[in-house]
């Protein structure tokens, strides 16, 4: 049965949470099927080397797409901490998930981050990347109830 979008964004924050205490960068997303079931989550990988396509949801795109086909993804959504960026969305898109739902805005990650060298973010929204595409990826985000759980990951973390 599916759950609430505030449901699924707080597994998100547990993921990012693991990936923190892992070494990696405070950030996390799962994917969602079209009756509610958790399917997949990625945290960043980057270890002591940065993998620069470390990203959360393109590392969980990479997995979706060699696991389930595009049609059954079309239905699925990927929730994620914060909107995925240039990339990440590309990767989405490529993949053909359907829908995106996250919890802090791009912008909102900028102030977080800084001029952190790990993370130069773009100010640069995904539903202005997808409006470039050829598909109906529906976006839904931020959700101001939860952005405070989603920044609270990041404290102290961002060299600023």
């Amino acid at each position: 049965m599916y759950k609430d979008h505030i449901y699924y964004l707080r597994k998100c924050v547990e993921v990012s949470k693991r990936s923190r205490e892992s070494g990696n960068m405070p950030f996390g997303c799962i994917l969602v099927d079209k009756d509610g079931n958790i399917i997949l989550e990625q945290m960043n990988i980057e270890g002591t080397d940065y993998k620069c396509t470390g990203h959360a949801e393109t590392q969980l795109m990479e997995k979706a797409s060699m696991k389930y086909s595009k049609s059954f993804l079309w239905d699925c959504t990927l929730y994620s901490t914060a909107e995925p960026c240039a990339m990440c969305t590309g990767a989405i898109y490529w993949g053909n998930v359907g829908r995106i739902v996250y919890g802090l805005s791009e912008r909102d990650l900028l102030n977080l981050t800084g001029s952190d060298s790990k993370n130069p973010t773009f100010d640069l929204p995904c539903r202005e990347v997808l409006s470039k595409g050829q598909k109906d990826i529906k976006v839904i985000g931020p959700f101001p109830e939860i952005e405070n759980e989603v920044a609270d990951v990041h404290k102290d973390f961002w060299n600023k």
